[in-house]
C-alpha cells in the first residue's frame, strides 16, 4: 500500500483511488512534512512558510450502515468529499479576502489539503490554511483559525435552518476580525446562500445510496475533544435542504432586511418570530418602486440600528417551506414599512 500523503483539496477525488486505505492522519502529516522538507532543503525553510498558528482542522465524519466498517458509496463519498471542500473553500475566502466567491478554484491567500480517510467509522479531514503554507497542529484560537471556525460554524448551522443570534454569538466574539476584513452580515448571508448545495451533497452518503446514517462536522480539538460544528446531518437536514413546498395561500411575516440584491429582486429578512433570517424573493408584479424603496430603506435603517426593530417590514407572501413545516423562505407579493 502506497505510503500516506496529504493532497490538494482541488484534487480531493484522488484520496478514494485507495479504496479501503485507512492510513493514521498523524502519519500521513509526518510523510508530508518530510516531503516538503526534502524539497525546500531544511526545515528552517519549512518553517518560513508558516506555523500551525494559521491553520484549523475540520473533520467530516459519516457514521451507521456500511460507514461503521469504514466504508461508503465511491461516487456519494466523491461528491461528498467535493461539497465539503467548496464549503470550506468560499469560506475561507471570505474569512481570507472579505469577498464572496462562487467557484473553489478562485480560492486565494488560503489552501485546503486533505489527508488519507481514516477509520473511525469513516471520517476524513481537510486542514484550512491560512495565507502561508502551515504545517502542524491546527490552533482554533489563532486569529485566522478562530474567525474560519467561527464563520463555518455560523455558516452550517444557518444552512440547517437553525437560529443563530449573529450579535450575541460571531460579532460578539470577532467584532475587531469581522470589521477589518469588512466581513458583513450580509456577505455571511450570502455565504450561506451560496453553500447550500455544497452542504446538500455532502448528505449523498445518507440519503442517495445509503450507505451511512448521519454525519458530524468538528472543527480542531481543545483539551482532546473535538469541536462540534452545526447540528447533524441527517434525512431530516437534507429534507429542509433540498425539499421545498410552496403555500397556496399567502401569508404576513414581519422582520429586518439584512441584505439584498437589486439585480435578482431577492434577500434576507431577519424574521422577528422565527429568530433568525429567512430568504426572501420579489415575485412578478411585485418588482415596483414602493415595495424596493421599502425593502433598502429596512437594509439601511437595520444596518445601523442592528439588533433592534428599527427598520421593520411587514412582507405579504407565499411561505416557502421544508418538507418538515420548516419556513425556508418567502415569495414576497407586497412590502409594508412599519
Amino acid at each position: 500500500m502506497p505510503s500516506p500523503r496529504k493532497v490538494s483539496g482541488r484534487s480531493c477525488a484522488g484520496i478514494f483511488a485507495f479504496g479501503r486505505c485507512l492510513c493514521g492522519l498523524e502519519e500521513g502529516r509526518r510523510v508530508y512534512a518530510s516531503s516538503l522538507i526534502a524539497t525546500l532543503g531544511s526545515r528552517a525553510k519549512l518553517l518560513a512558510y508558516g506555523v500551525g498558528s494559521r491553520s484549523v482542522d475540520f473533520l467530516l465524519k459519516y457514521e451507521g450502515r456500511l460507514a461503521d466498517d469504514h466504508e461508503l458509496d465511491f461516487y456519494d463519498a466523491a461528491k461528498a468529499m467535493s461539497g465539503f471542500q467548496r464549503s470550506l473553500a468560499l469560506t475561507a475566502h471570505l474569512v481570507a479576502n472579505g469577498e464572496i466567491i462562487t467557484q473553489a478554484p478562485s480560492l486565494k491567500n488560503a489552501r485546503i489539503l486533505v489527508a488519507t480517510p481514516r477509520p473511525g467509522s469513516w471520517e476524513v479531514v481537510a486542514s484550512v490554511i491560512g495565507g502561508l503554507w502551515v504545517i502542524g497542529n491546527a490552533k482554533k484560537d489563532s486569529p485566522f483559525g478562530h474567525l474560519v471556525y467561527s464563520v463555518y460554524d455560523y455558516v452550517i448551522t444557518q444552512t440547517l435552518g437553525f437560529p443563530v443570534d449573529y450579535n450575541q454569538s460571531l460579532f460578539k466574539q470577532n467584532s475587531a476580525e469581522l470589521e477589518k476584513k469588512n466581513i458583513t452580515p450580509a456577505k455571511l448571508d450570502s455565504l450561506t446562500e451560496k453553500v447550500e448545495g455544497s452542504v446538500a451533497d455532502m448528505h449523498r452518503p445518507i440519503v442517495v445510496s445509503r450507505t451511512a446514517e448521519h454525519a458530524d462536522l468538528f472543527a480542531g480539538r481543545v483539551a482532546n475533544q473535538r469541536i462540534r460544528l452545526g447540528r447533524e446531518l441527517n434525512e431530516e437536514s437534507n429534507d429542509y435542504i433540498r425539499q421545498t413546498l410552496i403555500d397556496k395561500f399567502p401569508t404576513l411575516v414581519e422582520g429586518v432586511v439584512s441584505s439584498y440584491n437589486r439585480n435578482t429582486y431577492s434577500g434576507r429578512l431577519y424574521v422577528f418570530e422565527e429568530q433568525r433570517p429567512i430568504s426572501f424573493e420579489l415575485i412578478d408584479g411585485a418588482k415596483t418602486k414602493p415595495n424596493i424603496t421599502n425593502v433598502t430603506t429596512s437594509l439601511r435603517t437595520g444596518a445601523i440600528e442592528r439588533g433592534t426593530r428599527d427598520g421593520a417590514v411587514r412582507m405579504k407572501g407565499f411561505r416557502v417551506t421544508s418538507s418538515t413545516g420548516r419556513l425556508k423562505g418567502f415569495r414576497v407579493l407586497s412590502v409594508e414599512y412599519l
